[in-house]
């Protein structure tokens, strides 16, 4: 009685279920599509720049007649981890919503465009550090005359660490990730179908 279609059915769909193909990864045809997301992801690090440069605080100093550098006033030198934390934050918020964002091209999703958001995410904390601490504060706290010893001035903020550039791409794995495990399809819903 092995015969019987009762026995065979449990098998017949076990080899079913092994002999299926695989959705594979694309690389060729989403390859342009990652050179375009890279360089887009990359160009989000202007605003981010911009808006950590208005966020952050400075941090105020006094200028003290046998010292060649300025000295910061008491619980001021705190604003450097402020600096920090902002960017960082900002960073990983930016990383989430691009994170999203990539999702939302389903015809596209996979580690390919994945891979690219989170080196786009890369360029764009560069670039966010560069415009922010150089350009866009220097407009802020630029210094008309020399200061007077005694005087008080506000100094940009800055960044002392590169380990804020983590935020930015750890926010698009992340979001991008947990957006694929929530999917659980083998294709990632690429076919509409």
């Amino acid at each position: 009685m092995a015969d019987s279609p009762v026995g065979t059915a449990p098998e017949a769909r076990l080899l079913t279920a092994i002999r299926r193909e695989r959705p594979r990864v694309v690389i060729k045809a989403d390859l342009l599509l990652a050179i375009t997301v890279i360089s887009t992801v990359a160009m989000v690090g202007i605003p981010l720049g911009w808006l950590w440069s208005r966020l952050a605080p400075p941090q105020r100093m006094r200028v003290l007649p046998d010292l060649p550098q300025p000295v910061p006033l008491e619980l001021e030198s705190w604003h450097r981890f402020d600096d920090l934390v902002i960017f960082l934050l900002l960073g990983f918020g930016f990383g989430v919503v691009t994170g999203v964002v990539l999702w939302l091209l389903r015809e596209r999703r996979g580690p390919m465009i994945m891979g690219a958001g989170v080196a786009g995410s890369v360029l764009s904390g560069l670039l966010a550090i560069l415009l922010g601490t150089g350009m866009f504060s220097g407009w802020l706290y630029a210094v008309d005359a020399p200061p007077q010893i005694g005087d008080v001035v506000s100094v940009a903020p800055q960044i002392e660490s590169w380990w804020v550039l983590i935020g930015q791409p750890l926010g698009v794995a992340l979001a991008y990730g947990v957006l694929a495990a929530w999917n659980g399809r083998d294709d990632l819903g690429r076919r509409l179908g």
